[in-house]
């Protein structure tokens, strides 16, 4: 929750974004837990708001850079939308950068922290959990109308915000440091579990990594944290018309992205369920998600792509089951438990979604090699 000092702190930056507009509101916006986000009323009521921010540099080390980054992307998505048979028919945004009074996309306050405006996109719509086939198939649709718009966008225009995200070899050797030093011993039946569900998948670790030394797989601008939460619905049409959250765009493996939304919409039951035994991979959400990103993005995935599809699902679950568990042996440092035990809870979870993912894997590859 955004306290009150900080929201006084934002009513003293929103005229900075607001040109020659008057600042009339400025209130908390969204539920993210990363950047604090306020929505800014400007001028009379027909002429909207903004959407100011601060970057939270714990987590982004290079605020700058994930500033230039939604600049390099906005630009290149306005650019292909406003191209000769680019439009689809379909509503599509995407968040534009506002400079600050000084021509730059930042500000700086007297802390040293960076805010950034963009645009507001109204009548959109998010939600934390996929409701029903359709709403999978639109975010389906989402992930790879932003992966065909950014197909031809040099990657290396994009800098990594997030240095070592989704490197699962980096995790493991992270989890080998400390597993043999730790000294947890409560839960002991999960913690056996959990080391135990590691050393059997030791070799899967370094799949994607290794596709791509070897030209398997080629680096793509990706979003990079394509959950559910990401991709807004309009509200009118429940039809996708934007991805937000665009701090992690950089270069990457469309795998990843892929990877992680099929992870997090296809597990029903969420992430933090209690009932391991609910835990299951829904493949008729994948089948969903899969047949509207393929309408968007199919033309464009090779062979190997196709191929390395289920690895990346079962990849990315294990991933975060091996973040959850070496943060439980560490004491809780990165990720915020509201119980003792919580980040264990969640590995487990994610380790028995990765069991089922595994129990798919036929109807996973069949689909990845579907024409839809």
């Amino acid at each position: 929750m955004v306290s009150h000092k900080l929201e006084d702190v934002a009513w003293q930056i929103a005229p900075f974004f607001a040109g020659k507009l008057s600042v009339k509101g400025v209130a908390a916006f969204g539920n993210g837990n990363v950047n604090d986000t306020f929505l800014v009323s400007v001028g009379v009521a027909d002429e909207g708001g903004f959407i100011l921010q601060r970057l939270n540099g714990r987590v982004f080390p290079d605020p700058a850079a994930v500033v230039a980054n939604l600049r390099v992307v906005a630009d290149h998505i306005l650019h292909r939308l406003g191209q000769a048979g680019a439009s689809t028919g379909r509503r599509w945004e995407v968040p534009v950068p506002i400079a600050a009074h000084d021509g730059l996309d930042f500000f700086v306050d007297q802390c040293g922290a960076y805010w950034r405006a963009m645009t507001f996109l109204a009548n959109g719509e998010s939600s934390d959990m996929v409701r029903d086939e359709h709403h999978a198939q639109e975010a389906g649709y989402g992930l790879g109308r932003i992966h065909a718009l950014l197909a031809d966008l040099d990657p290396a225009r994009l800098v990594v915000t997030l240095p070592g995200f989704h490197q699962t070899p980096m995790y493991l050797k992270h989890y080998q440091k400390i597993a043999a030093s730790a000294a947890n011993h409560e839960n002991a039946a999960e913690v056996r579990h959990c080391r135990r569900f590691i050393t059997e998948r030791l070799a899967m670790v370094g799949v994607l990594e290794d596709a791509r030394s070897q030209g398997k797989l080629v680096v793509r601008p990706i979003h990079g944290d394509p959950k559910i939460a990401n991709i807004l619905l309009d509200k009118e049409t429940g039809r996708a018309m934007a991805m937000v959250d665009l701090d992690t765009v950089g270069p990457g493996l469309i795998h990843y992205d892929l990877g992680d939304c099929l992870r997090s919409c296809c597990n029903p039951r969420g992430e933090e369920a209690a009932a391991l035994n609910e835990i299951r991979f829904d493949i008729d959400l994948c089948r969903a998600i899969l047949t509207g990103y393929m309408l968007e993005a199919g033309y464009f995935l090779t062979a190997n792509d196709r191929a390395l599809l289920y690895e990346a699902v079962r990849l990315i679950a294990f991933e975060l089951g091996l973040r959850f568990f070496s943060d439980y042996l560490e004491g809780d440092r990165y990720f915020t438990v509201r119980y003792p035990g919580q980040n264990l809870s969640r590995a487990m979870v994610q380790f028995q979604l990765t069991a089922s993912i595994e129990a798919r894997e036929d109807e996973i590859r069949t689909l990845a090699n579907s024409r839809f």
